[in-house]
């Protein structure tokens, strides 16, 4: 799998990403599961991999990180992503947190449990609105210049968002982690799409199949968008999650593969080698936007 750089400054990723937001910690299922995901990630040529403080209630990143060390994968040849913003309350609703202590916290937690002096990007997972924009990028540049984190990204940001943090920041934002797919395009509707690439950056794609929507074709919108990707696929040899896949990539984004089946895996990766022309790309999209 080629190797692209996620924007002008940096760092160079897989075409596709896998990460670990839908996983849970089920102990020794997880573990085993994860050594065989990750396995064949390499195998593909996927080493880039999106994380989150949260994920699996805080176990996954180190699940991870003891399966990279027993490996023996250098490094260098793995890139590696994680994220905070987003917190549980004891009451169960959740709620964002920017604050210079929740972010320091969650970044040295995260190095350790990775097991990784530093993250080549850490992704601000929602916007605070009472916390100070200032001091939390005052918090994110402290961070750069210790060398913790290389890169600051921002997930699930508005435009106006992207601006208000970027505006405080001496580093530019490397990327946003936002939805996008055909059954939820809006972040081409609403400019958040053009925003990213404006900035020289590639957007992150997560749920790139709508969480199995468009495979599943369970509404009448992702029935009638599951006919015409397997209608256009045939031209090209591709079956529906394949078609969808090359779809987003050619949008200009990087697809976060979170499937933990493996021929789902192997299809997302072949995607990246399909090109459909402009005629079949917009009747594809036309239909994306019905209502």
């Amino acid at each position: 799998m080629n190797k692209v750089y996620l924007s002008d400054s940096g760092p160079k990723v897989s075409e596709a990403v896998y990460g670990f937001w839908r996983w849970t910690n089920n102990g020794d299922q997880t573990i085993n599961q994860m050594e065989k995901i990750v396995n064949l990630c390499l195998e593909l040529g996927v080493n880039t991999f999106d994380h989150a403080d949260i994920y699996g209630n805080c176990s996954i990143e180190e699940y991870f990180g003891k399966l990279i060390k027993n490996k023996g994968v250098k490094r260098e040849d793995i890139v590696l992503f994680s994220k905070c913003g987003v917190r549980k309350s004891n009451k169960g609703y959740t709620y964002s947190d920017n604050s210079e202590k929740y972010i320091l916290e969650s970044v040295d937690n995260s190095l350790k449990r990775l097991g990784t002096d530093y993250l080549d990007i850490f992704l601000l997972n929602q916007l605070d609105m009472i916390s100070n924009p200032e001091e939390t990028a005052q918090t994110l540049r402290e961070l750069v210049n210790i060398g913790k984190i290389k890169h600051i990204g921002v997930s699930n940001f508005s435009v106006f968002q992207h601006q208000l943090l970027e505006s405080y920041l001496r580093k530019p934002i490397v990327t946003n982690h936002i939805e996008l797919n055909l059954v939820n395009t809006s972040a081409i509707e609403d400019g958040r799409l053009d925003f990213i690439k404006q900035r020289f950056s590639k957007p992150l794609a997560w749920a790139p199949l709508a969480g199995g929507k468009i495979l599943d074709g369970t509404d009448f919108k992702s029935a009638i968008l599951k006919e015409k990707l397997a209608e256009v696929g045939q031209k090209y040899d591709a079956n529906i999650e394949q078609t969808a896949v090359a779809w987003l990539i050619q949008l200009g984004t990087l697809p976060i593969i979170g499937s933990l089946s493996e021929q789902r895996i192997r299809n997302a990766v072949s995607a990246t080698e399909i090109k459909l022309n402009h005629e079949d790309w917009y009747e594809i999209y036309n239909v994306a936007l019905m209502k």
